[in-house]
């Protein structure tokens, strides 16, 4: 399994970095995980839109899904038009980014496959179990397993066990970490600082810590200070182009 960074900021995109989106590969399928804000032209320097296989999202929240938008706008125009793309979202998640274009544009360029966070599936040659874990949006995380190797995501989240059982014994957790020490009120409960991240990763047994999600402007060294702390494998702050194989 293959992971390479689009984007990790948080909240809107810097000026050479994207939001959340990670493309995940394994034996030529290709996946899509979440879909933020700037993260479209960077897919778009590896692979064209028509070659993907797949899309997850998180959260409806449009750091994490709002080049949903233009990655269907290129497949429903393109000359010849790829087969509907499999999108698989919490339910009502991308009610808004859909709704962006005239009714009907894009209906032939996905099929919405939505569900209850919990729920498990296969997505190509991955077994994908969620977890509903608590943000200000329903928020899936998601565990990707595929030939003994497992990725866990949180997508956004606050601090929860449900991090811990997301994340038991993955061989990389990526964490949402947008404050290093402590998040202000009233987001306490729904966003998580590097060092929780890193308690929960922990926790978890987690083999490798990657921080995503970082507030615009936080130094990355500061996050991995606070993370450092908490957590004795190896850890990382995501960052555009960053490749981590499984």
């Amino acid at each position: 399994m293959r992971v390479t960074v689009l984007g990790a900021c948080g909240a809107w995109p810097e000026a050479d970095q994207a939001c959340s989106g990670y493309l995940v590969e394994r034996d030529g399928f290709r996946l899509l995980l979440d879909v933020g804000y700037a993260t479209f032209p960077r897919l778009l320097r590896r692979l064209p839109a028509t070659a993907l296989d797949a899309v997850l999202v998180t959260h409806g929240h449009p750091d994490h899904c709002a080049d949903l938008n233009p990655l269907l706008r290129a497949r429903a125009l393109a000359e010849r038009p790829p087969p509907p793309l499999p999108v698989y979202a919490p339910r009502d998640a991308l009610t808004a980014v859909l709704a962006l274009d005239r009714p009907g544009m894009l209906e032939s360029a996905y099929r919405l496959r939505e569900f209850t966070p919990g729920a498990a599936f296969r997505v190509g040659p991955f077994a994908v179990a969620t977890v509903d874990l608590p943000h200000h949006w329903p928020n899936a995380g998601y565990r990707l397993s595929a030939g003994g190797a497992v990725l866990a995501y949180t997508g956004d989240t606050g601090p929860s066990e449900r991090v811990v059982e997301l994340g038991r014994d993955a061989e990389v957790l990526l964490a949402e970490a947008t404050y290093p020490e402590r998040v202000p009120e009233p987001d306490a409960a729904f966003l998580t600082s590097a060092g929780d991240a890193a308690r929960q990763a922990t926790r978890a047994g987690a083999r490798r810590l990657v921080l995503h999600h970082l507030w615009p402007g936080t130094p990355p060294e500061a996050a991995l200070r606070a993370a450092a702390e908490h957590f004795a494998g190896p850890l990382a702050v995501a960052r555009s182009d960053m490749v981590v194989d499984l």
